[in-house]
């Protein structure tokens, strides 16, 4: 049986810490990408918002230790971030040269789809600030020692960056552990970043690694096969059924061969259309199995809908509330933020305790 999940008591400046990109979102609302006159601008990335729905929509308190260029772009980025709540006073801000042939921001051009038109996604993000981040880079145990942080979050968009974004990662997980700082993190597999530094050879090399170091794991089934080499059995390529029996036993393998791992969980989604999907959850938690069964939700804007389920139980877990109540927590929280548009959540803590308990769609006024 795995350990269960022990929270710092001692004080303590942050609930939680995550390390990632924050790229600028430019969304072309209901139009395409490549006919598009106008965008409207977000901020968002796998790790910040994450930190970001435990700030705007829980109230608790988190920083994100990232990078930008320090260009009115980078400016832009940060002034959404404070609008956030996040705390940004671990931003690395790296000299721009005019151009940006050294250094720049990453953009992220995201149309949302609409029926049987998927979401689509065009990243601009090639020598980034934070790619450029390596090992010493950040002073990990003046972060984790002297101030501490009950909660770390990275990913593996982050580890996907360079070939120096994992060791990064890895220094940075060591010096939870050391303070006793709860490490989550998300695989969050991303094709287009690994294949450029390996494929998925090295992001199996890079994440078997990491993956180590972790407590809390966060992934879907093509996560858990494409960085850890650990399938889904028994669904059809279209994922038209999800057999639960099966994504209970690829949790437990997960658990099995990372026996350092406390938590595993995984969203259950199947997308007939774009703006139609089932959405739940599983997870295992001292070999206890918590099933969150799909439910027909609409979408506005899928982005960050598995973000914010893994916000909604971190919230949950750091609250030291039961791991069902977590995992719906999750589950309501990743599908409220699916209604609205941009990466990260709106969502309200009355309003996700309100779709936990079922409750109506009914105005509120």
């Amino acid at each position: 049986m795995s350990q269960a999940i022990v929270l710092k008591t001692e004080p303590y400046r942050w609930d939680c810490i995550s390390l990632g990109e924050v790229m600028l979102r430019l969304d072309p609302g209901e139009g395409r990408i490549h006919t598009a006159r106008e965008f409207r601008v977000w901020e968002g990335g796998g790790e910040y918002n994450v930190a970001r729905g435990l700030r705007r929509c829980f109230g608790l308190r988190t920083a994100i230790v990232t990078a930008l260029a320090d260009n009115p772009v980078g400016r832009l980025v940060e002034d959404m971030m404070l609008q956030g709540g996040v705390d940004t006073s671990m931003v690395r801000w790296a000299p721009y040269d005019g151009v940006g042939r050294t250094v720049r921001n990453g953009l992220n051009f995201t149309e949302r789809g609409f029926g049987v038109r998927a979401a689509a996604g065009c990243s601009d993000r090639g020598h980034t600030a934070i790619s450029q981040t390596k090992s010493g880079d950040f002073d990990w145990e003046e972060i984790f020692g002297a101030q501490g942080a009950r909660w770390f979050h990275t990913g593996g968009i982050y580890a996907a960056l360079s070939e120096t974004t994992p060791g990064a990662a890895a220094e940075a997980m060591d010096a939870a552990r050391k303070h006793g700082t709860i490490v989550s993190f998300d695989l969050n597999y991303r094709d287009s970043l690994w294949k450029s530094i390996g494929g998925k050879a090295k992001a199996q090399e890079v994440n078997r690694e990491l993956v180590r170091k972790v407590d809390v794991l966060f992934g879907n089934e093509e996560d858990f096969s494409a960085m850890l080499g650990i399938s889904l059995k028994g669904v059809s390529e279209d994922f038209t059924e999800l057999p639960v029996a099966s994504y209970e036993q690829m949790l437990r393998d997960v658990m099995e061969a990372y026996p350092n791992l406390k938590l595993v969980a995984t969203t259950l989604r199947t997308a007939p259309t774009a703006t139609n999907n089932a959405w739940g959850a599983m997870a295992v938690y001292q070999n206890q199995v918590v099933h969150v069964p799909q439910r027909d939700i609409e979408i506005l804007d899928r982005v960050g809908g598995g973000d914010s389920f893994a916000s909604g139980l971190i919230y949950g877990m750091l609250k030291e509330k039961p791991v069902e109540w977590a995992v719906q927590c999750g589950v309501a929280h990743g599908a409220l933020a699916m209604t609205t548009p941009g990466d990260t959540s709106m969502a309200t803590l009355p309003e996700v305790e309100r779709v936990m308990k079922g409750g109506s769609a009914r105005i509120a006024r």
